[in-house]
């Protein structure tokens, strides 16, 4: 079988299961199953395709057919320049939060900790970023800490990184230059209405607290000033409306210079403040 073919036949599948972007998941998948770049798969398009990959792409089609998304099918996404593993056990990184990650890195540090490292990318990120700073990522999921630590080691950065199981700041002891988090904010209310890929196939525990979606940012407000350093920062991530309220709790708790900040498309973000 040709390559472009089967391309083209599954595409036309995931199309009428009324799948976004068929041809693009298409393409990678069937990258992902020839065993080379997507980017590359222009050049192979003419290619005869082994009854391994041909195996490897069906399943990966059905896979997406069941709503998967493609990057726990393949195995890894791009975040902030770099691959990151990820599984049903993590968030997929989304190009959102590099929007924290800018902001983390505008200012020196040396110590940092994140709160719900989840795949480790904001963690990883950081560290990989500046050479000299060492960081403690921590989660209540010890399947999620397993992907961090994978993630850390394929990084080249775990003999600076520290993972441990932990809620929010229960296990957590010292104090720490920069402080970030990308905390479950979906309220329930909203659940329903997310899609598919990320309802069905995303941890439930990382996405929402129930209620309001604002049962984090009450911990992590209140407890933050005892685990920063003089002049430390606290940032984190929010869903697009809790910003004025996320903001208010970091003010409450006696944190200076609270600013909300938008990402590239311009909706609320993140909130940062410091002691």
């Amino acid at each position: 079988m040709i390559a472009s073919h089967a391309m083209r036949a599954a595409a036309l599948r995931l199309e009428a299961a009324g799948i976004d972007n068929a041809v693009g998941d298409a393409r990678r998948l069937m990258a992902h199953a020839m065993g080379i770049e997507a980017e590359r798969m222009l050049l192979h398009l003419s290619d005869t395709i082994t009854e391994d990959a041909i195996g490897a792409f069906e399943a990966a089609i059905l896979a997406r057919l069941a709503r998967q998304p493609v990057s726990q099918i393949i195995g890894w996404r791009a975040f902030w320049g770099r691959r990151f593993s990820v599984s049903p056990d993590v968030l997929d990184p989304r190009p959102d939060t590099e929007t924290l990650v800018a902001e983390a890195l505008s200012a020196p540090f040396t110590r940092v900790l994140d709160l719900g490292t989840g795949s480790g990318a904001i963690l990883l990120s950081l560290l990989a970023d500046r050479p000299a700073a060492t960081g403690q990522g921590v989660d209540l999921s010890q399947a999620a800490l397993g992907v961090a630590q994978r993630n850390a080691s394929s990084l080249g950065v775990a003999d600076r990184a520290v993972f441990c199981l932990s809620d929010w700041f229960s296990a957590v002891s010292g104090r720490f230059d920069l402080i970030v988090a990308n905390p479950p904010y979906i309220t329930e209310a909203e659940m329903p209405d997310l899609a598919r890929e990320v309802r069905e196939w995303e941890p439930h525990l990382a996405l929402t607290p129930g209620g309001d979606g604002l049962a984090s940012y009450r911990i992590i407000a209140k407890a933050a000033v005892k685990y920063l350093h003089p002049a430390g920062r606290l940032i984190v991530e929010i869903g697009p409306a809790q910003g004025a309220a996320v903001a208010a709790m970091f003010e409450m708790a006696g944190l200076q210079d609270v600013a909300i900040l938008p990402d590239l498309d311009g909706r609320n973000r993140v909130v940062r403040a410091h002691i």
